[in-house]
């Protein structure tokens, strides 16, 4: 059989057996909101070049610029907090602000027909959405549908925007909203099954579109207790993947503005290498142990039925990354490397470890079943966890600091979060307990791992070599993966001290 041709980065057997003409069912382009924000016209030529080789659908994030901080999402968020505050309008200057960016977005547009109609849809959207805040009632309390409601304006104005700028490039596009479209009753719990009927109904709504590009907003809904309380800011990439079930599509392809996921974070690592492939669960372990990759939900609903290919907004003619089963790693050029070499090294920062020395035995079920139930009860997240005979170790990540140093300075901390304070008096039953502040997890991540010998040996090597002290090990979890704790602020330096050790000078 003759090699596959990959045209635009996609290739037309990448996803085997799924049913249909490989070349009939259409990729899904999704686009991060940074992308919307700073690159739209570079979007229109991705789109206008995609369409060229095969039926597309596109869904979109809501606008950001420079930081995510400063983005749609974020102030829609604050608008919607403020709205419930007695006495408070500060919303109403936000959304000011954001409706002239968003009128302003429309620069790119050459049409003044087309500008036109995309300025009064803008319009629409914010008089209705000052609506929705000014009957928000005053008393500090936000209800989860009237967040969603304010939050999923940000999808439905980005949307439009690509919408209006594919038809000023000739392209025929329909602008699809998906924040009220669930058809079917939807359960309390969201089980596999309501994500299963949800991407059939999408499939439903969409496949009449596809002879023109549908560009979809990458909030869906709605569902009990609100998208962004349930599932958290990853909807609008599980959007996608649901958008790229319901129609069967060919590959999903996230674009964003890297090349895709390299051996190591390259903005610290010079020598960080381009990965054609990974595995899903090796995508999976690098999310989790902090490199921003693809959201799991996004892995799970469309692996191993629909690839997913990440790829550089900058520079569309790159092949990016693809995500696929591992049988796919035969189109891997590293893997006659493997099982010597790994497949990526990350870092995860703020990590605080907990410490608990115990009289008792702590291979007792109940003393770590207590444990673990006194971090669950006050929402605390282990990453990792350590035991000997009467010591138990429990790396804890926060996105927030956990710690804060005490008004003398030097090395003395003091908990500030009321969380952990809680949690530190409730395993003070259990023994002596001390927290480490200022860790990080380093993690080597590859197919094979575990099996790999001497991987680990060298691991620990590179970094006692270089006087990199390691506060936890952990290898047993997964398979996939060897973590440690180290100190943070040597965490640049375990990564290239790895990286050159374990990838670039590894015989």
């Amino acid at each position: 059989m003759a090699d596959a041709v990959i045209v635009n980065g996609v290739s037309p057997v990448a996803n085997g057996e799924t049913g249909g003409n490989a070349e009939e069912r259409p990729v899904v382009l999704k686009f991060g909101g940074t992308s919307v924000g700073k690159f739209a016209p570079e979007i229109a030529q991705i789109c206008l070049s995609a369409r060229r080789h095969s039926k597309i659908a596109v869904v979109c994030s809501a606008r950001s610029g420079v930081s995510k901080a400063g983005g749609t999402t974020n102030r829609l968020l604050k608008a919607v907090r403020d709205a419930s505050r007695a006495q408070s309008s500060g919303y109403r200057g936000i959304i000011s602000k954001l409706r002239q960016e968003h009128i302003d977005a429309a620069t790119c547009i050459e049409s003044p027909k087309i500008i036109q109609r995309y300025q009064e849809d803008v319009a629409t959207e914010f008089d209705h959405l000052i609506q929705v805040l000014d009957s928000i009632p005053k008393n500090g309390i936000v209800d989860p549908q009237s967040e969603d409601e304010v939050v999923s304006a940000g999808e439905k104005l980005s949307s439009r925007l690509l919408a209006a700028l594919l038809s000023d490039r000739g392209v025929p596009s329909r602008y699809i909203d998906l924040s009220d479209t669930i058809d079917f009753p939807v359960p309390d719990h969201l089980s596999q099954t309501f994500y299963r009927d949800l991407s059939a109904s999408f499939g439903r709504l969409l496949s009449s579109h596809v002879d023109t590009v549908p560009v979809v907003t990458g909030f869906f809904g709605r569902i009990p207790g609100g998208l962004v309380n349930s599932l958290g800011r990853g909807y609008s990439d599980l959007c996608a993947a649901l958008v790229a079930v319901g129609l069967s599509a060919r590959e999903l392809q996230v674009w964003k503005e890297v090349d895709g996921v390299f051996t190591a974070d390259p903005r610290k690592v010079p020598t960080a290498r381009l990965l054609p492939t990974l595995t899903p669960h090796e995508a999976g372990e690098l999310t989790f142990y902090g490199s921003e990759v693809i959201h799991n939900f996004t892995l799970q609903q469309c692996i191993p039925r629909i690839p997913i290919r990440i790829k550089n907004v900058l520079r569309p003619h790159s092949a990016g990354t693809i995500i696929q089963p591992d049988a796919s790693k035969d189109a891997d050029p590293y893997k006659a490397m493997r099982p010597k070499r790994p497949t990526a090294v990350t870092v995860k920062q703020q990590i605080t470890v907990v410490n608990v020395h115990s009289n008792l035995k702590v291979d007792s079920p109940s003393f770590l079943a207590h444990i673990c139930h006194i971090l669950a009860t006050h929402s605390l997240a282990v990453d990792l966890f350590e035991k000997n005979e009467c010591h138990v170790s429990l790396a804890v990540h926060s996105k927030s600091s956990l710690l804060s140093t005490t008004h003398g300075g030097g090395n003395k901390y003091q908990i500030e979060n009321k969380d952990l304070q809680d949690a530190v008096r409730e395993l003070k039953e259990y023994g002596i307990v001390d927290v480490v502040h200022g860790m990080a997890i380093l993690s080597l991540i590859g197919t094979g791992l575990k099996r790999s010998i001497g991987i680990a040996g060298k691991l620990f090597t590179a970094l006692g070599d270089n006087n990199i002290n390691i506060e936890m090990i952990s290898q047993g979890a997964s398979e996939i993966s060897i973590a440690c704790v180290i100190e943070e602020r040597e965490a640049h330096r375990a990564l290239n001290v790895v990286h050159s050790d374990l990838f670039t000078y590894l015989d």
